[in-house]
């Protein structure tokens, strides 16, 4: 095999490939960057760890075509240091890879292309479209309260509903849920022509490679398509795909409680603030101590956040709208914030019945018929 191409064009191409090539063994495939030249211009490059993988092509001047895996970690370090703009790469029969750019090469080992694992099928006849900034608003609102390494399998990913012109995806762990709806245009890509009507599970590592790989763009789409066990995300030149959980995913309507006795209406900001405040006591490290939990107080119109610790103590006073009785509750601190911080809304309303049952963060305008944000977060028992 022997290629010519652009040091840089090449660097941005192959770096998304790393999500699925740690490149920590020389000689193992799955390390390794899969390397297809084809005539006439066209190179191909995948990464697969067996669970996940990236693909992308880009157009190179082709002399000698072939097929041959490289290892991630040292073919990214070298296009970084090579001195030159363009590269000539090639691969003996020996199995030696070169890199030659101006007066400088490097040689490393590579393997054979055939040794690479197999790919799962890339293709599919079921499938949508959605914009880029969309999705991303999306999992910024759930996938913090995705499980990780939960006896569960099915809460270790985010669950994905789709139904014609609307996409919900709910995460949980055993401490937090939350559930975004939204009435949005969805781009029909079914082959046959039916309806979409879809559920799967996206595993956690999935979805946090994917945020990375998306951007904000409201114009931009990826067009996503499932397999019966893969789903395949193209985003630009690049196909991403991935394993999806197996299982059905909870009744989480079901664990919702939706007929609270106790509500507090506060700005979002002037709550997170305090909170974060109050995390320079619940997260403090001290030798020997546990992290303490926040409490919060809500009598007389008024929201006391409290928190002490070995470290030391804090108090805040923020003015609520507060309709139902007194009530003393203590949370994880951090799992408050985070919380908080996913219901994107000036003013929160949060519902509590008693201190020991799940309370529910939602913008105070609360859901209608196009979209539902609701946030449900477990207290912590305190300490007589």
């Amino acid at each position: 095999m022997k290629i010519i191409f652009n040091r840089q064009q090449i660097l941005s191409a192959v770096s998304p490939l790393m999500i699925a090539a740690s490149g920590k063994s020389t000689l193992s495939a799955t390390d390794g960057i899969l390397i297809e030249a084809k005539h006439p211009d066209l190179c191909i490059f995948t990464a697969y760890d067996h669970e996940k993988g990236v693909r992308t092509s880009i157009e190179t001047k082709v002399l000698e075509e072939g097929k041959y895996i490289i290892n991630a970690q040292k073919f990214i370090a070298t296009m970084r240091v090579m001195d030159g703009d363009e590269v000539t790469f090639t691969v003996d029969s020996q199995l030696c890879a070169q890199f030659s750019c101006g007066r400088s090469s490097h040689k490393m080992n590579a393997l054979n292309g055939e040794d690479f694992p197999e790919l799962p099928l890339l293709e599919s006849e079921r499938g949508f479209a959605i914009t880029c900034g969309t999705l991303r608003e999306m999992l910024t609102k759930t996938m913090y309260a995705m499980g990780v390494n939960d006896q569960r399998p099915v809460l270790n990913g985010c669950f994905f509903s789709i139904e014609q012109d609307s996409l919900m995806l709910v995460s949980c762990d055993s401490f937090k849920l939350a559930k975004c709806r939204l009435k949005t245009e969805l781009v029909n890509n079914n082959k046959d022509g039916s309806d979409l009507r879809y559920r799967f599970i996206v595993p956690v590592k999935t979805v946090n490679e994917l945020y990375k790989l998306i951007t904000g763009d409201a114009e931009k789409e990826i067009s996503i398509s499932m397999t019966r066990r893969h789903i395949i995300f193209h985003i630009d030149n690049i196909v991403f795909f991935s394993r999806l959980v197996d299982g059905e995913y909870i009744d989480y309507d079901r664990i919702i409680i939706r007929q609270h006795k106790i509500y507090a209406t506060v700005n979002r900001d002037v709550l997170l603030a305090a909170l974060d405040r109050a995390a320079l006591i619940t997260e403090e490290r001290v030798a020997g101590s546990v992290r303490s939990h926040v409490k919060l107080q809500i009598e007389s119109g008024l929201l006391k956040i409290m928190a002490s610790s070995t470290a030391g103590s804090t108090y805040d006073e923020i003015e609520i709208e507060h309709e139902g009785a007194d009530i003393l509750i203590a949370f994880n601190n951090r799992y408050l914030i985070d919380s908080v911080r996913a219901c994107e809304a000036e003013t929160v309303r949060i519902a509590l019945s008693s201190p020991l049952t799940s309370v529910n963060i939602e913008p105070q305008e609360g859901g209608s018929e196009d979209s539902e944000d609701l946030f449900m977060l477990l207290p912590v028992r305190m300490k007589e």
